[in-house]
């Protein structure tokens, strides 16, 4: 149970005015908002003198006075964006999307097989987040190998991978209530215990969010009857660049747009999964194209519990997003970084492989299926999956295995009278040594 901050009265307040002046206690209150510190974070802090740590959450409180108004129906959510939130934003404005976003790490040759392993990864995360019990690499091979899901686990995760194409294909479009209930109808699609709540939204108020390790109720979502006007000012804070006359910075906005869907949980089942999808839709929407590129929620899939946290905190400390915004934040921050290391592996993976291009007559493609074959050398392609892998046409993708097989790399075994197979030949290794 996450336990609630002190009152703080009007002589604490007092008190932190003139106790924020000193060099010491500002350096503290400053690094307090900058990690944006809840409560038990100050409790537990070693500090100096005679400071308590009563004394110094009434100066970081008194700092976060001034907050925006963000209200969505009935609800009034405080908006306190610091600095360290505004240099975040700024360093994301010059790598994920924009003029200078073009001007992209990513090799321009490699950009499509880059997004499809991205976006799979993004699926895998976000279903197992929410329960899917399988393997990352029993899921993607399910996805390259375009397998039909053989259970609820991997249904989720097919329907996340079929919800993210839907979203890139879609991004332009406006967000309206009709688009929400279809990306929740493509995420639960044969997913939940009655078909009919597929995007619809519940209509009982039956639905808690449990704490998943004690099954204690942390959040109790707005009435049923609420959903449909607080769904519709939210596809109205999404579509409006200032809502209520107040502008807030795209990526912020997109982060609050995901607490938002979450916070009233519209839907019997897939909230999490249906309110990470539409923050990505969103990002895509304003311009943050390397959003397409990153895999957000399996950075939230590590720190599962902080996430959890990121929205108790805000609820218990007057409705504060500060606290969710601060922690996604460093998951995008995460997340990019993460792509740029993955992204120097395969160039470096690259410079490999343009040894194959040295055996002649082959592809750049088919000099990378030769050096998936020489890496692992029991591994068998179909022409789905290698189309799958590489983003390509079905005929280009059979086209660079049957001149494999002409060439004498590979063999190809029929598996049926219409599917085949391909794996190394048996002169293989002659041939690439």
């Amino acid at each position: 149970m996450i336990e609630s901050p002190p009152k703080i009265r009007k002589e604490d307040f007092d008190k932190a005015l003139r106790k924020s002046i000193e060099p010491e206690v500002a350096s503290l209150t400053n690094d307090a908002n900058r990690q944006y510190l809840y409560w038990t974070d100050i409790k537990y802090k070693e500090l100096p003198g005679d400071l308590s740590a009563r004394e110094l959450w009434a100066c970081v409180k008194l700092s976060r006075m001034f907050a925006k108004t963000l209200e969505i129906g009935r609800y009034r959510f405080k908006l306190h964006v610091t600095d360290h939130m505004q240099q975040q934003c700024h360093e994301f404005d010059m790598n994920l999307g924009g003029y200078l976003g073009t001007q992209s790490f990513i090799p321009d040759a490699d950009k499509n097989r880059y997004l499809v392993s991205s976006n799979m990864e993004e699926a895998i995360a976000s279903s197992q987040m929410e329960g899917a019990a399988t393997t990352r690499k029993i899921a993607k091979d399910m996805l390259r190998k375009s397998i039909s899901p053989r259970t609820r686990s991997e249904q989720m995760i097919y329907n996340n991978y079929e919800t993210i194409r839907f979203i890139l294909e879609h991004r332009d479009e406006k967000f309206t209530k009709e688009t929400l209930l279809h990306i929740h109808r493509l995420m639960t699609y044969k997913t939940l215990e009655d078909p009919n709540d597929e995007g619809r939204f519940r209509t009982d108020n039956n639905v808690v969010v449990e704490d998943g390790i004690t099954h204690e109720t942390i959040h109790t979502p707005p009435d049923c009857s609420e959903i449909e006007a607080l769904v519709a000012d939210v596809c109205k804070f999404f579509d409006e660049d200032n809502f209520n006359g107040v502008f807030i910075h795209p990526i912020i906005k997109g982060i609050i747009i995901h607490f938002l869907i979450a916070f009233i949980h519209p839907f019997v089942d897939g909230n999490g999964r249906t309110a990470r999808a539409v923050f990505y839709w969103y990002m895509l929407r304003r311009g943050y194209w390397l959003t397409e590129y990153l895999s957000i929620s399996r950075i939230i899939a590590r720190s599962k519990r902080q996430y959890e946290k990121a929205y108790l905190y805000t609820e218990c400390d007057a409705n504060d997003l500060g606290y969710f915004i601060a922690y996604h934040l460093r998951a995008v921050g995460l997340a990019y970084d993460e792509l740029r290391q993955y992204i120097q592996r395969k160039i470096d993976e690259k410079q490999q492989t343009s040894d194959f291009l040295k055996l002649g007559n082959i592809n750049a493609r088919q000099a990378q299926i030769i050096k998936w074959y020489n890496d692992t050398p029991n591994i068998s392609f179909s022409v789905k999956e290698i189309q799958t892998r590489m983003n390509v046409s079905y005929p280009t993708a059979k086209g660079d295995l049957d001149g494999l097989v002409k060439s004498g790399y590979l063999e190809s075994i029929a598996v049926n009278k219409v599917k085949h197979t391909y794996v190394r030949s048996e002169q293989f290794e002659k041939m690439v040594d």
